[in-house]
């Protein structure tokens, strides 16, 4: 656009370069699919470390083949990747989450139930404490939810989640439902047809104690005051007196709590660890909370009168509450089991040979509902596709999973690892050959085939050897040769050392690897000094008959580098002025971005005009394709070829050498 000049002197201008700079992408996301301990269904979450993903997952599982693929990603060079958890479809086999329903008070109305974020036994120990020390400690609640792990009997805190100042009314802003579903990790509230008042104090409450700081007195305590005390039905026995009358509530908590813990059973102390505390503002309303403090969340105390103090306090029974509210665990007191039976949460079954059918049909998810593999759907970007699982299924099952698997990275640009199905052992070479040419439908540019299983220590088996599938390792490994050397490089190699593998499930010899070579099946061997190691980089569409121009993995994944960034890096083009400047601007713009690869070494030649090529101009553009709004850019490229073979001639020389 022209400068609107009104005055004599100098006007300055910024005019556009017109190129917009293409960034290549990523290539090197794993994305694994199977059944974890925990985690969201069907929904593509990033991991960037094996913390992470035992934080979001649960970590290592026995029945999970791709956990410990994960492992592997990550130990062999992975930096990211998608997880995606999915679950039986056959009812009864799939895992339910934990769930519990929150009463107003000991037989009440249920007011809230709560659910575990995700399916699984995880969600059995969520914990939820509730209290009124709000802002208005007559109407509104806190809600603290916490995960804990026991361990020889003592809870540890995994999380916390707090909530404070709640209501249960849909129409406020401080609805507990909908305060808790936008934020937590852990769980899910819903509220009840008909909803009580909020739910019980976690705890056995006292009466509401109005303005107590100027009416202390009134509570007419005494210092020969005493209580009989039960843990739930199991009578403890009676208080000590009361003794000097205190003069504040945060006094009597005190003592009250000094008088649980001096309860002694068979000459021990039956609740060293029993609390008591004061919840909400003494100047307004407070309660007292006393709680026992054993590890059993469903233990909740009982507080009657033998001499007056339960009666003066008002520890009612139908205040006595559990000391925390416990997803999964027996409904007592002001808990109870959510509608339709849902309670305590299982881990999915995940039988792979009885199930095949259910656990097949998880695998493959449904396209239109993108579950299954098929929620990659929803992920930007993913280069590397591993589902492990397919080693322990039967082999029609491993076959239809592999088939869209296929289907779904030739859509995505992306690479799939398949892993052979194992009912029947094909660890020797006859088998593998077997399998492969029974399944040669599976055949694909963007897939490749790894041979033989790895044996790794297993850490949920006292380190002793699980054969696993190559496919995490391996991904691991093209992450880490991409970083090092560039995604033009063969993952294959001396430097191609699979760590974390203590053995191979078989010894490959030299004539072995020459006949699984020319088939397109990849060899892991073992080597002295370097130990085991990738010996093979050939899609599987590699094989030596079929003279595939993407015969090498490094070949394809390239050509799937440059197909994507050039995707995305050309966006701006759309509803350009088809004409001589656009197609400048268009060589320009892939031009340079080809440029910056050749001098990288990604492509063969001395020469930019050996290494690549990018037409676009009239004769890529004829008027035809102008009239239909069509753009047609060629790039060529001369991509460099792994030496699989290296020949070494030694010739001797006959007589002397003159000299």
């Amino acid at each position: 656009m022209s400068v609107a000049v009104s005055y004599p002197g100098v006007y300055i201008q910024e005019v556009s370069s017109g190129v917009a700079t293409i960034t290549g992408v990523a290539t090197s996301i794993g994305a694994f699919v199977d059944c974890f301990s925990s985690g969201p269904l069907n929904d593509p979450t990033e991991v960037l470390s094996f913390a992470d993903f035992e934080n979001q997952f649960g970590g290592l599982d026995s029945l999970s083949e791709a956990s410990y693929g994960v492992q592997q990603f990550f130990a062999n060079g992975g930096t990211q990747a998608y997880i995606v958890r999915v679950t039986s479809a056959t009812p009864g086999k799939g895992a339910t989450p934990a769930g519990i329903a929150l009463e107003n008070q000991v037989g009440g109305s249920i007011t809230l139930t709560a659910m575990a974020a995700d399916p699984g036994s995880w969600g059995n120990y969520i914990r939820i404490d509730v209290d009124y020390g709000t802002s208005d400690p007559t109407s509104q609640f806190n809600l603290t939810v916490t995960e804990v792990n026991v361990v020889n009997g003592i809870p540890t805190v995994v999380a916390t989640e707090k909530y404070v100042n709640l209501v249960v009314n849909s129409s406020s802003p401080q609805d507990a439902a909908a305060v808790v579903n936008a934020a937590s990790q852990l769980i899910t509230l819903s509220e009840a047809a008909s909803p009580g008042p909020r739910p019980a104090q976690t705890g056995t409450a006292s009466k509401a104690i109005t303005n107590a700081n100027a009416t202390f007195g009134s509570l007419g305590l005494a210092a020969t005051d005493t209580m009989n005390v039960a843990l739930g039905a199991t009578a403890i026995g009676t208080t000590a007196a009361l003794g000097t009358v205190p003069t504040s509530l945060p006094a009597l908590a005190s003592q009250l709590q000094s008088l649980l813990r001096g309860l002694v059973v068979a000459g021990q102390p039956a609740l060293p660890n029993a609390t008591v505390t004061v919840v909400g503002s003494s100047a307004t309303t407070a309660y007292l909370v006393a709680k026992p403090g054993t590890a059993n969340a469903s233990d909740y105390l009982v507080l009657s009168d033998s001499g007056g103090l339960a009666t003066k306090l008002g520890f009612a029974a139908a205040a006595a509450n559990v000391q925390q509210y416990a997803l999964g665990g027996g409904a007592a007191q002001a808990q109870a089991t959510p509608s339709g039976g849902i309670a305590v949460g299982a881990d999915d079954k995940w039988d792979l040979v009885n199930d095949a059918t259910g656990v097949t049909n998880a695998l493959i998810g449904d396209p239109n509902l993108k579950t299954g593999l098929y929620s990659l759907m929803n992920v930007d970007l993913f280069n590397i596709l591993c589902i492990p699982a397919t080693m322990n299924l039967p082999d029609v099952n491993a076959a239809a999973v592999a088939t869209a698997a296929t289907s779904l990275c030739q859509t995505r640009r992306a690479m799939y690892i398949l892993d052979v199905p194992q009912t029947v052992p094909r660890d020797t070479v006859l088998a593998i050959q077997t399998w492969l040419d029974a399944n040669a439908g599976l055949r694909s540019r963007n897939a490749a085939l790894y041979f033989p299983r790895m044996d790794i220590p297993d850490p949920l088996n006292n380190y002793r050897l699980r054969k696993v599938s190559p496919s995490g390792t391996i991904a691991g490994l093209w992450a880490r040769i991409d970083g090092s050397r560039g995604v033009w490089k063969a993952p294959a190699g001396t430097e191609a050392t699979l760590t974390g593998v203590q053995s191979l499930e078989y010894q490959l010899t030299d004539p072995e690897n020459g006949v699984l070579n020319p088939i397109a099946i990849n060899c892991l061997r073992n080597f002295p000094i370097y130990g085991p190691v990738c010996w093979g980089a050939r899609t599987l569409f590699g094989a030596d008959q079929m003279a595939d121009d993407y015969k090498y993995i490094p070949v394809r994944r390239l050509a799937l580098y440059l197909e994507e960034s050039l995707y995305r890096g050309t966006q701006w083009v759309v509803f350009e002025p088809n004409d001589t400047p656009l197609w400048a601007a268009i060589r320009l713009n892939v031009g340079s971005f080809m440029q910056t690869l050749f001098r990288q070494g990604a492509f063969q030649g001395s020469t930019p005009q050996q290494a690549y090529f990018v037409l676009c101009d009239a004769t890529t553009n004829p008027q035809s394709s102008i009239d239909l709004g069509i753009v047609n850019i060629v790039v060529g490229f001369a991509p460099l070829k792994p030496a699989e073979f290296v020949v070494i001639t030694i010739q001797q020389i006959a007589g002397q050498l003159a000299t």
